[in-house]
């Protein structure tokens, strides 16, 4: 079985479509969305036009959840934080009823039955919250408190914008990457948005060997940008000057 794993689109159109695309030509069995596909991007409405016509299952993460229930940040105290708060309400006042139904459909976990003896986990920030954060560097012990009492033996996940993949004593976890909202830390300091995007195949035999296959796929971030400043989202030229 192949499996398309996709996460942190966060309302960017042109690099959801460059990933379906690819995805299309790759043919995988199925595809799972880890979350976060609208709030914070210029295009929720036509992202989630998009991924309604998948028909794949989806898992409900933080960002989700805020286009449902919009969140008042703490701008005195945080002001970034109010500014994301600002275009996430801005984003959910795009969205009618039958984009929220949709949203609302959204499962906090879901189980892929890979291959025998291989079911696949799926959540957003951890099986147990959408708002808890797994990383490399998350202490064995912290990440054994966050999956263990679940039963599988592979865990997918997004949240962090960040690909990963580690282990724990028969576990793997994995961390597609985001399609809307990739990272790079530069080498010379700091970090930016970079023009592409992200996702994982999956691939699994009858023996239950399970591969991974991290894939970036460039995409037209200028069109990204063009979007935000045309249709006024708030803080646009804030939030689009780590993208050039």
């Amino acid at each position: 079985m192949r499996l398309a794993l996709i996460a942190d689109i966060h309302g960017n159109l042109a690099a959801c479509e460059a990933v379906i695309a690819e995805i299309e030509r790759e043919r995988p069995e199925a595809i799972v969305c880890l979350g976060d596909v609208a709030a914070t991007g210029p295009q929720p409405r036509e992202v989630i036009a998009l991924l309604r016509q998948l028909k794949c299952p989806m898992v409900m993460g933080n960002a989700d959840a805020e286009l449902l229930h919009p969140i008042v940040a703490d701008e005195e105290n945080d002001s970034n934080a109010a500014r994301i708060a600002d275009i996430s309400r801005w984003c959910a006042a795009q969205l009618d009823d039958r984009d929220r139904e949709f949203l609302a459909s959204f499962q906090p976990t879901f189980v892929v039955s890979l291959a025998q003896g291989s079911d696949l986990l799926c959540y957003h920030g951890s099986p147990r919250s959408y708002d808890e954060i797994i990383i490399a560097t998350t202490p064995d012990e912290e990440l054994e408190a966050m999956i263990g009492e679940f039963s599988a033996r592979l865990f997918a996940g997004g949240h962090t914008h960040t690909r990963m993949l580690r282990s724990l004593p028969g576990r793997e976890i994995l961390n597609p990457g985001s399609v809307g909202l990739a990272y790079e830390v530069l080498p010379e300091g700091g970090d930016r948005i970079p023009p592409w995007a992200e996702y994982a195949l999956l691939a699994a035999n009858d023996q239950g060997a399970v591969s991974v296959d991290f894939r970036r796929v460039s995409y037209a971030q200028e069109a990204t940008i063009e979007a935000m400043l045309q249709r006024k989202m708030p803080h646009a030229a804030w939030w689009s000057a780590d993208w050039r």
